[in-house]
């Protein structure tokens, strides 16, 4: 099987590993437009979407901020069930996620 597209596309470093051992696992890409970064992620598909989220942000933005304050978003719509896997979200390997702050901030 061929890598998917998003693991051929530029993104920071190694991927995170947030799969165990020999599990089976998917490649997703996540951005963050606010530090205009991304990382790529092998997860297994039954990780919760609250660990992924919780992963990206550390690698993308390690300021010490409440991880509520960000949204993580699929095809353009925000994942209001974090405690879903992401395959029950619709994730699969290859798809995308956007990470981005909650709310808008203020330009300075």
């Amino acid at each position: 099987m061929s890598e998917p597209f998003v693991a051929q596309l530029r993104a920071r470093g190694t991927a995170l590993q947030i799969v165990a051992d020999g599990a089976p696992s998917i490649t997703v890409r996540i951005e963050m437009p606010e530090v205009w970064d991304t990382v790529k992620a092998e997860v297994s598909p039954n990780t919760p979407v609250r660990e992924l989220k919780r992963r990206a942000l550390e690698a993308l933005y390690p300021v010490d901020e409440p991880v509520e304050e960000f949204v993580l978003k699929l095809r353009g719509w925000e994942v209001l069930n974090e405690d879903a896997s992401i395959a029950d979200v619709g994730g699969r390997d290859g798809s995308i996620f956007l990470l981005t702050f909650r709310r808008r901030r203020a330009v300075r």
